[in-house]
């Protein structure tokens, strides 16, 4: 692994799911070599039982520090000596396996501190059972902006190839979007719009999508195109120069951004962006944790509990390797 690739932590994600497996499966497939030197972070126990689920092998071997690493060698594994695959209830939330989750995160955390690492990509990881291990945080996202001292806009972006979502609201219900839409929280979407891209090294073109039908017909269905959306683009332009537009009818904005007229799209609900990115390749996309100060992705769909067992598709977690190892290389271009 070429000595220029980025250092890059890859957690094993939660043991009862497909993460093991996943990341067991790239490496019998040799996949992280054109894109990082992959530190595995997890219990060295359940990578070997990944490997033995999906039927491969190859060289690893532990490491107590980052210093210890050699990638000629094999694959260096931090182990954290706490799941034991034969405690592990494959398929279900368990607090034990949460425990891991927490566990994970706070190694790969610390090593981004510490400089020892530029990023993380992690295995699924479970709320429910991260909750149950003592997780007082709405998610992971929460969780990383607290133990980063994160102060700026942060949130879950979505991506699907070279196409990135972000959204205004996120998990509330649909009758409290409009009055959560606020000069506030559309301005925040946007700047993360623009972070995100910008951690690739683009300079964005954001899209805003309308929260009414056909745009808000001037007012005539809705008022907040006028009053609030088209106020706030015109605003941000100003003051920063940034490449917005919009707002433009969300049920033919998509049709333009996946003909690669966008690279970002500011949605203003949770499924107004999800439904489409997620019908045209689910299996291809990913998640950033938007507005952390390192390269963390992981793949789209959760810990696939009825796939454990070898049958779980790598793509997702192909393209978030891909993706952190690329942000990875923008950010050192910054320094």
């Amino acid at each position: 692994m070429a000595k220029e690739l980025p250092i890059l932590g890859v957690m094993l994600g939660n043991s009862a799911g497909v993460g093991p497996e996943l990341v067991a499966k790239l490496a019998v497939a040799d996949y992280y070599a054109d894109y990082c030197r992959p530190i595995i972070i997890g219990d060295v126990r359940m990578f070997a039982h990944g490997l033995k689920v999906v039927g491969g092998e190859v060289p690893y071997y532990t490491i107590d520090d980052v210093s210890q690493c050699d990638w000629t060698k094999g694959y260096p594994v931090l182990d954290l000596k706490n799941q034991d695959p034969e405690q592990v209830s494959y398929g279900k939330v368990t607090e034990y396996c949460g425990a891991s989750d927490l566990a994970q995160l706070d190694t790969a955390i610390d090593l981004c501190k510490q400089g020892k690492i530029e990023g993380f990509i992690f295995g699924p990881l479970h709320k429910g059972a991260m909750k149950l291990a003592g997780l007082k945080d709405e998610s992971e996202h929460t969780y990383l902006a607290h133990a980063f001292g994160v102060t700026t806009p942060f949130c879950e972006v979505n991506m699907m190839d070279d196409l990135m979502t972000v959204r205004a609201t996120s998990h509330i219900p649909l009758n409290e979007v409009c009055a959560n839409l606020t000069e506030e929280t559309v301005r925040d979407a946007i700047t993360m719009g623009e972070i995100t891209g910008e951690s690739f090294g683009i300079r964005p073109r954001i899209a805003v999508a309308a929260v009414n039908p056909h745009g808000g017909e001037v007012g005539l269905c809705g008022r907040e195109e006028v009053d609030l959306l088209q106020p706030v683009i015109k605003k941000v332009v100003q003051e920063t120069g940034w490449n917005v537009s919009g707002p433009y009818p969300a049920d033919t904005l998509f049709i333009s951004a996946l003909e690669g007229n966008f690279d970002v799209v500011v949605t203003m609900y949770h499924d107004q962006g999800q439904i489409a990115l997620k019908l045209v390749g689910f299996k291809r996309c990913i998640t950033i944790a938007g507005g952390q100060p390192y390269p963390i992705t992981t793949c789209a769909h959760g810990t696939a509990f009825d796939k454990v067992g070898g049958f779980a598709a790598t793509d997702s977690f192909e393209r978030a390797v891909k993706a952190a190892s690329k942000m990875a290389v923008a950010k050192r271009a910054k320094t």
